[in-house]
C-alpha cells in the first residue's frame, strides 16, 4: 500500500511538474490594447490667462498636480545659459513666508511629495498629496510660483550643486556625444547649446536671476493640471482663489529651431577608452505631422524596443553592445531621429556598417505582418500603460498643450498604431530614415577607431551597404 501511494505521487509530482512546463511555454494569449477614453475633464481659464484642467481618476485617495510654466532653457539669451535652471533651484528653497524646510514639512505632512524640475521648454512644478489635502497642496504651490523668495544666502550653493552636477554630466560619453549632436543638428538655437560651464555659472547674480522670472513666469505661459480622485469643487476655489491674482506676465512664445540635415562625422577623442559611444541621426517631422504615428512604429521595430532589429543584430548576434537604442526626440515643431550605442572600441565601424545595413535592409523591403503585429502590440501596450496613473495622464495632457495637438491624438492613438502597415513603415524608412544624409558623431579613442571610420564612411558612399 506503502509503495502504491509513493507511486502514485511520484505520477502526481510528474504531471504537476509537466503541466507547470507547459504553462511556462505556452503563456496565455494577451488582450488586445483598445483606444484610450480621455476621463471627463473639467478646463477653465482665469481672467489673467491661467489655464486649469482638472481630471478626477481612478480610486486611490491621492491627488497629483503640476503647475507647468512655459520657461525653460529656450528662453535664456545667448549670455544666459544654465540660468533657467538656477532659477527653478533657486524657487525650491521658500516663499515669502516659508522656507525650504517648513514646506517639506507641511507636504510630508499631507502625506506626499514636491519637487521643481527645468526643462528644454518648461519648468514644472509637480506635487502630489492624500485626497483631503489637494487644496492645500495647491495653494502651497501657488505661493512657490508666486512669491519665490529667491533667498541670497542659499545662491551659492545652489550654483556649487549646478556645477557638480554639470559636470558629472560633461565627463560622461553619452552626455558630450549629445552636445555634439545637438549642436551641429540645432547650431546657435537653445536647443544646441552645450552645458553651461562654471565660469557662466558662476557669473549668474541674484538680479540676473530675479530678472529672468520677471520676464519668464507668469499666469498666460502657465497650465495646471489635476488628476486624481479629488473634490472638483474645492480644488477649483482653490485653484481660483490662490492664483488669480497672479501677473499676466508675457505671452506663450518659444522660437522655432530651424535644425540642419547634414552628412557629417564628428570625432570627439578619448585617448584609452574601451568603447566608443555612436550617435547617428537627422532631423524628422515632429509629433503634428501625418506621418509621426508611422514613423514612432518605424522607430520602434528598427531600433526603439528590446526586440528591435538593431538591437537584435548587434547586441544579441554580434555582441558589439549592451543597450543599443534609437529614439524619435520631440522638440517644440520640430524632431529628430538617432541611433545611440556604446560599442566595444575594435568594433565601431562593425557596429555602424551593422546599423546602416538594418535600415537599408527596412527600406527595401517592407517587414512581414507577423513581425509588424508585434511591433504595433508593444507601441499600444506602452501607450495604455503611459495612461495608467494620475501623472501619466497629466503627461499625455501637458505634451498635447505644449505641440498643440487635438485630443484625437490621444483618443485614436491605438487605431493609429494598428493602421500602420508594413509598406507605409518600408515608405516611412525610404522617407525619412537616409543614412546618406545623417550626422554621425563617435566619442573614443581616435588612434584605434580612425581607420574604422574611414572605411565605414568609403562604404556608405557605395550604397546600398551589406553584410
Amino acid at each position: 500500500m506503502k509503495k502504491l501511494l509513493t507511486l502514485s505521487l511520484s505520477v502526481l509530482l510528474a504531471m504537476s511538474a509537466s503541466m507547470a512546463q507547459a504553462q511556462k511555454q505556452t503563456p496565455p494569449e494577451g488582450g488586445s490594447p483598445q483606444n484610450f477614453n480621455l476621463p471627463a475633464k473639467q478646463e477653465f481659464t482665469l481672467p489673467n490667462g491661467l489655464e486649469a484642467t482638472l481630471v478626477p481618476y481612478g480610486e486611490i485617495p491621492k491627488v497629483t498636480i503640476s503647475m507647468i510654466v512655459q520657461a525653460g532653457n529656450v528662453h535664456e539669451q545667448a549670455n544666459e545659459n544654465g540660468l533657467a535652471d538656477i532659477t527653478g533651484k533657486l524657487m525650491e528653497e521658500g516663499t515669502a513666508t516659508k522656507n525650504a524646510k517648513q514646506i517639506a514639512e507641511e507636504v510630508a505632512s499631507m502625506g506626499g511629495s514636491l519637487s521643481i524640475s527645468i526643462g528644454p521648454n518648461q519648468t514644472y512644478i509637480s506635487g502630489d498629496a492624500l485626497s483631503e489635502f489637494g487644496p492645500e497642496l495647491v495653494r502651497l504651490m501657488a505661493d512657490l510660483l508666486k512669491e519665490p523668495a529667491f533667498p541670497e544666502s542659499e545662491l551659492e550653493r545652489v550654483k556649487n550643486d549646478f556645477k557638480r552636477q554639470m559636470n558629472l554630466s560633461r565627463a560622461q560619453p553619452g552626455t558630450q556625444a549629445y552636445m555634439k549632436y545637438n549642436k551641429a543638428l540645432y547650431g546657435d538655437h537653445p536647443y544646441g547649446r552645450d552645458l553651461p560651464t562654471d565660469k557662466e555659472i558662476d557669473s549668474y547674480t541674484l538680479e540676473q536671476v530675479k530678472d529672468f522670472y520677471q520676464k519668464q513666469f507668469g499666469a498666460r505661459r502657465t497650465d495646471v493640471y489635476v488628476a486624481g480622485k479629488f473634490d472638483e469643487a474645492s480644488m477649483k476655489e482653490a485653484i481660483t482663489a490662490s492664483l488669480s491674482d497672479w501677473t499676466e506676465g508675457p505671452a506663450p512664445a518659444i522660437p522655432v529651431a530651424k535644425p540642419v540635415t547634414k552628412s557629417d562625422m564628428i570625432v570627439v577623442d578619448r585617448p584609452g577608452a574601451p568603447q566608443s559611444t555612436i550617435i547617428i541621426g537627422l532631423p524628422v517631422v515632429d509629433p503634428s505631422h501625418p506621418d509621426y504615428m508611422a514613423l514612432r512604429v518605424t522607430n520602434s521595430l528598427l531600433g526603439g524596443s528590446f526586440g528591435s532589429r538593431i538591437t537584435r543584430n548587434i547586441r544579441e548576434d554580434k555582441g558589439y553592445t549592451y543597450s543599443p537604442s534609437s529614439s524619435l526626440a520631440a522638440k517644440y515643431k520640430v524632431g529628430d531621429w538617432s541611433e545611440q550605442a556604446d560599442v566595444t572600441t575594435e568594433h565601431t565601424g562593425n557596429s555602424l556598417k551593422e546599423i546602416v545595413y538594418e535600415i537599408e535592409k527596412l527600406r527595401s523591403e517592407p517587414p512581414s505582418e507577423e513581425e509588424l503585429k508585434g511591433i504595433k502590440n508593444y507601441e499600444a501596450g506602452l501607450f495604455v500603460l503611459r495612461n495608467s496613473t494620475p501623472g501619466g495622464i497629466i503627461g499625455q495632457l501637458s505634451f498635447l498643450d505644449l505641440h498643440d495637438l487635438p485630443e484625437t491624438f490621444l483618443t485614436n492613438q491605438v487605431q493609429a498604431i494598428h493602421a500602420v502597415t508594413p509598406q507605409k513603415v518600408q515608405q516611412t524608412a525610404n522617407t525619412y530614415l537616409r543614412p546618406k544624409d545623417m550626422t554621425l558623431v563617435v566619442v573614443g579613442d581616435k588612434k584605434q577607431i580612425d581607420k574604422q571610420l574611414k572605411k565605414f564612411q568609403e562604404d556608405l558612399k557605395k550604397a546600398p551597404v551589406t553584410q
